[in-house]
């Protein structure tokens, strides 16, 4: 008779306690030695053990090096171009740092032999934020900003060294700056970058291939070398709103979040392994904090395959480790009140940094709430009150679109953190439109018009003013938000004059492209993904009854529903950065309400669940 081990490959494991579900989910980060000059959009090279931290800017460009031991940086040769926004690959006796900018873009390349810095071969493209893997002698250069007529642009290109020649080799599938990159020249991975994206490729020496995307975008990531093209990990960054803390561990497949950074910063360099990496420099403010990263599993770890049985002898129980990650193990728990309760108004920011604006009390208000995430303040009302409008943004640089005052409007208005000021106008009075971006660089679109009814039309913002881009497909309004930037935004529900609709539309910067429809249809939702169109949460809603408490999870292809709210309502604000942080607060459940709910997940995915028999 066959044992089961013969079956499955390994033995049913016998432990005290359960061993973690993954690896990665052991790792965390700790303070190290700081940098003997404080700077950010530095190049990173090298171990923990031993880090190479060059360039930067200090506030003027720098061409210092430092030298990592474990504990402590040292003074290294200087570069011989002080410059800022390089990229660096390789050890810290043969880097290579290229690109960046000096008080012009440049494509100048330097080799450090372990003391001293030597010019080499120039890349064909000259260009600063430039992803990068390899190593001195086999090095690979992809993405970053150009300075190309007429405005700058950001590059897919990529180049390979043979440790004296750049040359080129095959394009990126999306153009990006500011991304990160791990592995060598013929296994490399390239991930996240502006326009915002947690988009991932993996390259084979000629080809790259669009993979599974980070669960937070962002861009100007700490990680040019940090692990290899099938476990690498991604760490720091700045999305649409704020620099980010948060960590992912990327497995060969799939992006695991797992324990955030200490402090939350952009532009910084990291070095190392996906088990043992360094992170250091950065902003905001320019700091000379190092971070380092080890994986140090307890005792009684021992490798888990997913799907992997074991006996937990403390608890006298059977387990599996299962893998949740098409559907974050997320939940919704209380926060802060708003000060006044209210419906259909305006909001836009994070979990922890919300921005409420204007609504329907009754009377209409004008009333402008900060959420810290823990509790709201009261700040400048709008210029006027009104309802029935959209916002994006942060809690310093926002705007609100449209609404009604009581007759719908296409006033614009401008926060910057402290007051209201008045924006380009909408081209149409408009109330209930969806809106994605930031301040100046925003898209809405679809909403309603009034007597004409709902609408399908789609405008782009400066910051100033609006231009007309290409319509959507199905015309409505009271969607459950729009999440994303402007070139990359995605829109679910609505009613289209006759009914409350699944739909979901997507927006690639060009063109609307309808997409995997939400498994219940509502109107007058909120939803979360700041920066991302692969990564988002739907929540709350009518459809017109009865009022919704589902959540749907949306990871780039399909959604999931999750953990319900837990109170039923409707015309409600929405906020957060996607599927591991969102916020939900006022509406109607009827009777219009003030309670706050924040939506977090826990990281790994992977979890021990306990078999019972049924």
């Amino acid at each position: 008779m066959a044992e089961y081990k013969g079956i499955k490959g390994f033995k049913v494991q016998t432990v005290s306690t359960d061993p973690a579900a993954s690896i990665a989910a052991t790792g965390t980060w700790a303070s190290g030695g700081n940098l003997s000059t404080a700077r950010r959009s530095l190049g990173g090279a090298g171990t923990q053990t031993a880090g190479l931290a060059f360039g930067g800017t200090t506030g003027s460009n720098t061409a210092a090096t430092e030298e990592y031991d474990g504990a402590t940086w040292t003074a290294g040769g200087s570069m011989n171009t002080a410059r800022r926004l390089l990229t660096g690959t390789g050890i810290q006796t043969a880097a290579l740092g290229f690109g960046g900018f000096t008080t012009v873009y440049t494509n100048a390349t330097e080799e450090y032999d372990g003391s001293t810095w030597t010019n080499g071969g120039n890349l064909s493209t000259t260009r600063f934020a430039i992803g990068g893997a390899g190593t001195q002698t086999a090095g690979l250069a992809f993405g970053g900003e150009t300075p190309a007529s007429p405005s700058n642009l950001v590059s897919n290109a990529t180049e390979e060294y043979d440790g004296s020649t750049w040359t080129a080799g095959g394009n990126l599938n999306t153009a990006r700056q500011g991304l990160g990159g791990a592995g060598t020249q013929t296994a490399a991975l390239g991930f996240a970058g502006t326009p915002t994206t947690g988009a991932t490729e993996e390259y084979d020496g000629s080809t790259w291939t669009t993979v599974s995307s980070m669960n937070t975008g962002r861009y100007s990531i700490g990680n040019s070398v940090a692990g290899t093209q099938t476990a690498a990990l991604g760490f720091g960054g700045q999305t649409e709103i704020a620099p980010v803390a948060n960590t992912e561990s990327w497995d060969g497949s799939s992006w695991t979040e797992v324990s955030d950074m200490s402090t939350a910063r952009n532009n910084l360099a990291g070095a190392g392994s996906q088990t043992s990496a360094l992170g250091f420099g950065g902003q905001p403010p320019i700091t000379a904090a190092t971070e380092e990263w080890t994986v140090a599993p307890p005792a009684s770890f021992q490798q888990i395959n997913l799907g992997q049985v074991f006996y937990n002898s403390t608890s006298d129980t059977f387990k599996v480790t299962k893998d949740n990650s098409g559907a974050p193990l997320g939940t919704w728990a209380s926060g802060g009140d708003l000060n006044t309760a209210r419906g259909t108004m305006a909001s836009a920011g994070t979990q922890t940094a919300a921005l409420c604006a204007g609504g329907n009390i009754p009377p209409l208000t004008a009333f402008t709430e900060i959420y810290n995430g823990t509790s709201w303040t009261e700040v400048n009302d709008m210029p006027a009150a009104k309802s029935h409008s959209s916002g994006c943004g942060s809690t310093t640089a926002a705007i609100v679109v449209g609404g009604e005052a009581p007759t719908i409007t296409n006033t614009v208005e401008s926060w910057n953190g402290t007051s209201w000021t008045a924006g380009g106008a909408y081209p149409a009075n408009i109330s209930k439109p969806s809106v994605a971006g930031t301040q100046t660089a925003a898209i809405s679109a679809f909403g309603y018009l009034g007597a004409p009814g709902e609408t399908n039309t789609s405008f782009t913002y400066n910051g100033t003013s609006w231009s007309p881009v290409a319509n959507g497909n199905t015309a409505r309004q009271a969607s459950l938000g729009a999440v994303g930037i402007q070139t990359a935004a995605l829109v679910a529900g609505g009613y289209n004059g006759t009914a409350v609709v699944t739909n979901v539309e997507s927006w690639n910067g060009t063109s609307w492209t309808e997409i995997a429809e939400i498994n219940t249809a509502r109107q007058s939702g909120g939803a979360a993904g700041q920066g991302t169109v692969t990564n988002a949460l739907v929540f709350s809603g009518s459809s017109p009854a009865p009022i919704s408490t589902e959540t749907e999870f949306w990871n780039g292809t399909t959604w999931t529903e999750v953990n319900n709210t837990a109170t039923a309502r409707f015309d409600v604000g929405g906020s957060g950065v996607g599927s591991s942080s969102a916020l939900v607060f006022g509406g109607r459940t009827p009777p219009r309400v003030a309670t706050t709910e924040e939506w977090s997940a826990p990281a790994p995915f992977a979890t021990n669940n306990t078999l019972t028999a049924s």
